[in-house]
């Protein structure tokens, strides 16, 4: 694993959404380029959200022509384990936002289990369902796993002080009582998040910067601040905006 994660600093919010699109369409466009279907793993939140959006921009220029958006795999992070049509998922704001935008393969999107879903309201065959889709269905490791960092530097929904920060034998674990609503969630864990070439740390706002300072910080104890742990094989980036690099 790269043993020293790199800072990219952006003005704004957007400039930093657009700098992630492009270098998306990018990796794609490599993997495919060697014969392989890229795995991307997305996660939630507004910066997301803009990111998104900028995936679609960048789609629809001329040197993305050659990107075969129906041959990616789209995994989560983690999810919200609610109805399916319920706002706070992360699949459904992904899909508003870009899937539905972008000519993808239905089947090629993995989104995790909602509450209504085929496996009823229990979140933990839920969970485990999900692990078991990453293993039939992954190719082994991401091309990138995405994670955006709380204020009090959680990760996908992996939480400070939370017991499934220790779970090194499962893909997915169900998370109770999250500090921040809703209580009832879906996570890859740590070894699940750094199967991956790269991950990508996509922060903005202010009020991540201790957060980030704490995560980028030598040593620093992930029981107290998980987004200090995640590594990709090739490479860790974090992308951050001015707000977010503030204490960096």
């Amino acid at each position: 694993m790269d043993p020293e994660p790199q800072t990219l600093h952006h003005p704004d919010p957007d400039e930093l959404a657009s700098s992630v699109a492009s270098r998306l369409v990018e990796v794609v466009r490599a993997a495919q380029a060697q014969g392989r279907t890229p795995g991307i793993v997305l996660t939630g939140g507004s910066i997301a959200d803009r990111i998104h959006r900028a995936v679609v921009a960048a789609a629809d220029a001329a040197d993305a022509a050659d990107v075969a958006w129906g041959d990616v795999d789209w995994w989560y992070g983690d999810e919200r384990f609610v109805a399916a049509d319920d706002t706070d998922r992360n699949a459904l704001q992904s899909r508003i936002a870009m899937l539905d935008h972008l000519p993808v393969d239905p089947s090629r999107v993995h989104e995790m289990p909602s509450a209504d879903g085929a496996f009823g309201n229990d979140l933990e065959v839920a969970a485990a369902a999900y692990g078991q889709e990453v293993r039939s269905h992954g190719a082994g490791e991401f091309d990138v796993v995405m994670l955006g960092v709380g204020p009090d530097g959680h990760v996908a929904s992996l939480f400070p002080g939370f017991p499934e920060l220790d779970v090194e034998d499962t893909i997915a674990v169900a998370v109770r009582d999250s500090p921040k609503p809703p209580p009832r969630r879906i996570s890859l864990t740590f070894p699940a998040l750094e199967s991956t070439r790269e991950v990508w740390f996509v922060v903005a706002g202010a009020d991540k910067a201790d957060a980030v300072r704490r995560a980028l910080t030598p040593g620093a104890d992930v029981h107290e601040v998980p987004a200090g742990r995640p590594r990709g094989r090739q490479q860790t980036l974090w992308f951050l905006d001015q707000a977010a690099a503030g204490q960096a």
